[in-house]
């Protein structure tokens, strides 16, 4: 694969002139780009998945939506409809997409919405629910809405300025793109992140003078579902676990770490189950020998799967601020004022 990859290097400088030469006609006003007097939120990356965006997004639901009347933009990736769609409870992963539809059912008093066209999407919602801000939703590339705030995530064991552009590595854009990001987040740090490490990622991200900031991924005490199992009980059950993340490396060492004994189906970023793979994962579940079993998936594949599979538990995730949380909340908060 990294040899393929090598052998991509000539498409890749193509991406990079192509990608360069789209930005620059932005920056210089060749290309359109739209503001709004709504503060405009933009969590992104410049590698593809699993940085952590969807946690993120709900930290910062979760900061702001006492204090603001917020709103959740997104495109809705992989969703069979088409336009601006404001969510309800009738909609399905299907329809919206999942993530969407997590935050949908998670925060009852914020309106999400999706629409490919970000600019359409921002003006309907401004007319129609007056947002005090509103959170855009991987949209670090869609340069046609010019946000007011740009917040740039990176994973912590897969920075992106350890990265090259597609194919030959896993960037969208050049890593000049980080110019654009008001803060960066290095995410899905070690919990215990040594000052050494800390020091070193900092000394790499110096050249682009923005705030840097650590997080990490923490885990629910329980699962949620259809089984509420603390997470230290886990271990006496005999766990199918299914995912269809982008990077599930980060729970399965976490399943490991508790001594869970599971066995691992795995699926693509976002996939949509078949008839047939639903019924395999039955009699994957069937087949397991233990009194106590259990399946269990991730919050963002449980709303694509939640309908589809009866006994089915999920854990939760969320994102926490290794230091300085209060110095990034005062920024945003500060910015939206």
């Amino acid at each position: 694969m990294k040899f393929l990859r090598f052998l991509l290097f000539p498409f890749a400088i193509i991406y990079d002139v192509v990608t360069s030469i789209r930005n620059f006609f932005f920056e210089v006003g060749f290309f359109k780009q739209t503001s709004f007097k709504v503060p405009v939120i933009v969590v992104g990356n410049l590698s593809v998945g699993g940085t952590g965006k969807t946690p993120q997004i709900e930290y910062l639901i979760r900061l702001l939506k006492d204090r603001f009347k917020t709103v959740v933009l997104s495109r809705g990736y992989k969703r069979k409809t088409e336009g601006f769609v404001l969510l309800n409870s009738t909609h399905s992963a299907e329809d919206v997409g999942d993530e969407p539809l997590q935050y949908f059912k998670k925060f009852d008093s914020i309106d999400v919405a999706v629409d490919a066209n970000r600019v359409q999407g921002i003006t309907k919602l401004i007319a129609d629910k007056s947002p005090e801000v509103i959170l855009l939703d991987d949209a670090y590339q869609h340069r046609k809405v010019k946000g007011s705030f740009y917040i740039l995530l990176t994973k912590f064991d897969d920075l992106f300025t350890d990265d090259f552009l597609l194919p030959t590595g896993n960037l969208r854009e050049s890593r000049r793109g980080a110019k654009r990001a008001d803060v960066i987040l290095v995410t899905k740090c070690p919990v215990h992140l040594s000052e050494y490490s800390k020091n070193k990622i900092e000394e790499k991200l110096r050249k682009y003078d923005k705030e840097v900031f650590f997080t990490s991924i923490s885990y629910d005490d329980k699962t949620a579902g259809s089984e509420a199992i603390l997470i230290d009980d886990l271990k006496k059950y005999e766990v199918l676990l299914i995912t269809g993340i982008a990077n599930p490396t980060p729970l399965l060492s976490f399943l490991k770490e508790k001594e869970v004994n599971f066995k691992h189906l795995k699926f693509s970023d976002h996939h949509h189950f078949t008839d047939n793979e639903i019924s395999v994962i039955k009699q994957e579940f069937t087949d397991l020998k233990s009194s106590k079993k259990l399946v269990l998936t991730t919050e963002k594949d449980y709303v694509r799967l939640e309908s589809r599979l009866e006994q089915l538990s999920f854990l939760g995730i969320q994102t926490s601020f290794l230091a300085q949380e209060e110095i990034f909340n005062a920024i945003l908060k500060n910015h939206i004022q």
